[in-house]
């Protein structure tokens, strides 16, 4: 099957964008002068070459589309039937028919004007049959708009879908919404998938990858699969379908005992009882999820039977938490050396082995007879090999002391040092801590007391005074002891979640706030045990008046700021754009005047452009360049 990249796929334009790129494309390309005393022949000649080039032009384009849009019976079936899932591939198909019988047409269409230019006996009539067979070809396009438009959306969406290798080494991780699947994903690759305290948060093929041995992995989080049968499954959904049965991959069902996905642990067993036959000889692994809420031991007997079951059956199970981290990194390797050793029993019992294998013979040397039979060097290598042997007397490195020594080897600086009395090269450097040396401030006989301390508590210790007769604490006691050591492990867990909730999740303040009613203030914090007095007069009213005044207080200094007569006709809101700054009318006029001065040489050599005011009368050069008649020089 054929890998695609559908990232290659050119842009489809609309309908008009189309016919104005082939016409303008037509025009730009082709001869556009013509005169009275041209032959007729040279006339249909010139008529004719048009017709042909917006033909060519438009079979070439549709031609493009046609060829670089993937035909799903070429592609990998994993791929074509995510297209049937997301598009379907009827209409996919008809669209794609629809273009190309267009492009017959317009062939067609050319041929048959063509052909009727033959007899053309005038300027006009040629003309006037151009005319028609561009306006045909225009028509034909424009009844394509629909599929058109259709297959721009199916570029830009195919653009944006993974891009998954069906034939690569692959860990599928599936399961019901909401058990963990993309938080795995996320721990061992370095992909950022959304993670959500809710159902269907994945809503689409996710693809990490990630090394081991050496080699490259990748990783598909599929969204959740629901316990129904197949007519009912939605999109999303299929697409989990899809990514199970096509890709050869090793399957992880991830599962949730502690039951927080909104499923019970039955039903997660039905499920993949139901979607197990999809796999078919897969390596297929159960993952138990969330180990940090309740571990497979706290089940009940009925459910931890059932887990038995799966076990016989020859299916793995294995636990972790994604959360804690804890067995994220033994999942992972359990599944990359079932999924290996898949892939090397799949290879042994095909044809292609057993013919190498029958090629190939390793051979064992063995010894011809019991004589020696040294290496021969010649006396010339021999008498340079001495030459080159170094004198022995020389001092010996660092280096080779180290190589001699090995482990024993430790590095000595100071036996090199320079000193007037060598004795001292080993004597202890005095410390200095604020110009004092801290020597003279330590007490000769600290050693002596300190043996004394250590004898004095091995003394205390052979009495017992250290130890603590555990088995004489009482029940409550050792109670205690166990609240707070779950205390301490459930108060880990809650900051590690808080971490990963701060990871993801952003705090959203309201954009409005909500108006506070007085009464309904006065009674919650009366029942808080707070005395708080609603009445007009002490809080609201003072509040009020307060926020008048400020009001007030505001108004009286724009006014002083500002002529009466200039605050009366406009408004309070800022002064317009041409007159902030401006002192008074003259200095505006003025400023207005410099303007206008300083923009016109720019206006004089304005070219064409977004932002220019004059657009210069272009004189495209094929329009006007050509064989000149005799005459003056001096114009065309």
């Amino acid at each position: 099957m054929a890998q695609y990249n559908f990232k290659n796929i050119t842009v489809v334009p609309p309908f008009k964008d189309f016919i104005d790129i082939v016409l303008s494309k037509t025009q730009r390309k082709t001869p556009t002068v013509i005169h009275r005393h041209y032959k007729i022949t040279r006339i249909r000649t010139f008529y004719m070459r048009k017709v042909k080039f917006a033909q060519q032009t438009f079979h070439d384009k549709l031609t493009l589309i046609i060829t670089e849009f993937p035909k799903l019976d070429d592609l990998h079936p994993f791929y074509a039937d995510l297209m049937n899932i997301l598009y379907d591939k009827d209409h996919y198909k008809l669209a794609l028919g629809q273009i190309n019988t267009a492009r017959h047409l317009i062939d067609n269409v050319a041929k048959d004007y063509v052909r009727l230019m033959k007899y053309g006996d005038s300027l006009y009539r040629c003309k006037q049959l151009k005319k028609a067979a561009l306006g045909r070809m225009c028509t034909l396009m424009k009844r394509q708009k629909q599929n058109l438009e259709y297959l721009e959306e199916v570029r830009q969406h195919v653009s944006r879908l993974p891009s998954i290798d069906p034939n690569m080494r692959t860990l599928l991780i599936c399961g019901f919404p909401n058990v963990g699947k993309s938080s795995f994903i996320n721990k061992i690759t370095r992909a950022d998938v959304e993670v959500q305290p809710y159902a269907f948060t994945t809503k689409s093929l996710y693809v990490g990858h990630t090394d081991f041995k050496y080699l490259r992995w990748q990783v598909i989080d599929t969204p959740g699969i629901l316990d129904h049968s197949t007519e009912e499954r939605n999109a999303i959904e299929m697409q989990a379908v899809a990514a199970l049965v096509h890709i050869r991959a090793a399957v992880l069902y991830v599962m949730d005992p502690s039951e927080q996905c909104g499923r019970s642990f039955e039903e997660q067993i039905h499920l993949f009882e139901s979607i197990k036959p999809m796999f078919g000889t897969k390596p297929l692994m159960v993952i138990c999820n969330k180990n940090d809420i309740i571990t497979i031991d706290e089940l009940p007997e009925e459910k931890r039977a059932q887990l038995k079951d799966l076990e016989e059956a020859g299916v793995p199970i294995l636990t972790m938490s994604t959360v804690t981290e804890d067995g994220v990194m033994n999942v992972k390797t359990q599944a990359c050396e079932r999924l290996l050793a898949h892939r090397v029993e799949n290879k042994i019992r095909t044809k292609k082995v057993t013919d190498i294998q029958n090629r190939l013979h390793v051979a064992m040397p063995t010894k011809r007879d019991e004589k020696a039979r040294p290496p021969c060097i010649p006396p010339s290598v021999l008498k340079k090999r001495a030459a080159m042997q170094v004198d022995a007397k020389r001092r010996k490195l660092e280096r080779d002391i180290e190589l001699e020594e090995g482990d024993d080897y430790t590095l000595d600086l100071r036996k090199t040092w320079d000193l007037k009395n060598p004795d001292e090269k080993y004597d202890v450097l005095p410390e200095v801590w604020m110009g004092k040396n801290v020597a003279d401030f330590i007490d000769p006989d600290i050693m002596q007391k300190l043996e004394e301390l250590e004898k004095e508590e091995a003394l205390r210790e052979q009495a017992g005074l250290y130890d603590e007769d555990e088995e004489s604490e009482d029940e409550e006691t050792q109670d205690m002891r166990k609240t707070a050591r779950k205390i301490r492990e459930k108060k880990k867990i809650m900051i590690l979640e808080s971490r990963e909730k701060r990871r993801v999740q952003k705090a959203k303040l309201p954009r409005t706030g909500k108006k506070v009613d007085p009464d309904d203030m006065e009674e919650q914090l009366e029942e808080l045990g707070v005395e708080f007095d609603a009445s007009g007069e002490n809080n609201f009213g003072r509040m009020r008046s307060r926020s008048a005044s400020r009001k007030a207080l505001k108004r009286k200094r724009e006014e002083s700021a500002e002529p009466r007569s200039v605050s009366r006709a406009r408004s309070s809101s800022q002064a317009p754009r041409d007159k902030s700054g401006m002192r008074d009318a003259t200095m505006v006029s003025k400023a207005k005047k410099v303007a206008r001065k300083a923009q016109k040489p720019r206006n004089m050599d304005a070219k064409k452009g977004e932002g220019d005011r004059v657009i210069l009368n272009m004189k495209p050069k094929h329009l006007f360049a050509g064989k000149r008649k005799g005459g003056k020089t001096q114009r065309r």
